[in-house]
């Protein structure tokens, strides 16, 4: 037989195999999580702790529905600020700002993605909640800490910038020319070619941008707890107290585990935090799917 044809079916079962793997990964995390929930599964039912907001550990009471809503409301926010501005960012570097002035900020915009969460946490602390406490709360409530849902998802927001800026820029980057010249010279302004030609183009591009960066917001412990106020209350208001599920993990595993079924309810909320993000990547997925075919 061929060397090369030995080699070609040798690369093509190595790459298999780890593929194989890396699904396999995700199936084992999934059997380790729920392994480690059976204990509390069996002692509760699985009603009560999604849509309970008792948090009483020395009493066996956990609720995750505070725990859950939190971690929506924060993430939620932090899209809400973050994809408006930097889509409008993205379009800008690629479609308006001169060259040299994009070559300047492109390392800026990196260098955000490069900052330690702890250091984006201490910012939120001696910035972002002192300035919601004493000059946007004030307009809508008759008190608030500071310590709040809007101050993470401010802080969240800012985090998961570059991520999208940088995938948009890409996206934007490999969209045919032609299409851009071709609608510029039947009269068409730069604007209106941006409207309906790049951004229609760039929709299923746009669309895993915000899912990855949404993944990753769901994620993020160290910056968010720091400024969240860590209340285990579902918030009414984006001036409330939360306590969102990484937050609670960070701050709990490894203490308390003298306490029945602690650790069980810890990993529990671990498989929620994976399960939510599972479901929410494969609805993307499906979306992402029925686009690409009405474009094609």
């Amino acid at each position: 037989m061929n060397i090369r044809i030995v080699k070609d079916k040798a690369v093509k079962n190595i790459f298999l195999l780890l593929t194989v793997s890396s699904v396999l990964l995700v199936v084992l995390i999934f059997i380790g999580l729920y392994y480690k929930s059976v204990p509390i599964l069996h002692s509760t039912s699985l009603s009560h702790l999604l849509f309970s907001s008792e948090w009483k550990p020395s009493k066996a009471q956990f609720g995750f529905a505070a725990f859950i809503a939190g971690t929506l409301w924060v993430t939620l926010i932090a899209i809400v600020i973050a994809l408006p501005l930097s889509l409008l960012c993205a379009i800008y570097l690629s479609q308006y700002a001169p060259r040299r002035l994009t070559r300047f900020l492109n390392p800026l915009i990196d260098l955000l993605s490069g900052i330690p969460p702890v250091v984006y946490g201490v910012w939120g602390v001696l910035v972002v909640v002192p300035f919601i406490q004493e000059h946007v709360a004030p307009h809508f409530v008759e008190y608030s800490s500071g310590y709040s849902v809007l101050a993470g998802g401010v802080v969240l927001a800012i985090m998961i910038f570059p991520l999208i800026i940088n995938i948009l820029g890409e996206v934007f980057a490999n969209v045919p020319k032609e299409l851009s010249e071709a609608s510029l010279s039947i009269g068409a302004t730069q604007w209106q070619t941006i409207k309906y030609v790049l951004l229609k183009k760039s929709r299923p591009g746009i669309v895993a941008a915000v899912v990855l960066a949404i993944s990753r917001a769901f994620g993020e412990t160290i910056a968010v707890l720091m400024v969240c106020g860590n209340i285990p209350e579902s918030p009414h208001s984006v001036f409330d107290s939360c306590y969102p599920l990484p937050a609670l993990i960070a701050n709990n595993y490894g203490e308390m585990m003298s306490v029945p079924l602690y650790d069980s309810a810890l990993m529990f909320a671990a498989l929620i935090l994976f399960v939510i993000i599972f479901l929410f990547n494969a609805g993307s997925r499906i979306i992402l799917n029925r686009l690409e075919r009405r474009m094609n």
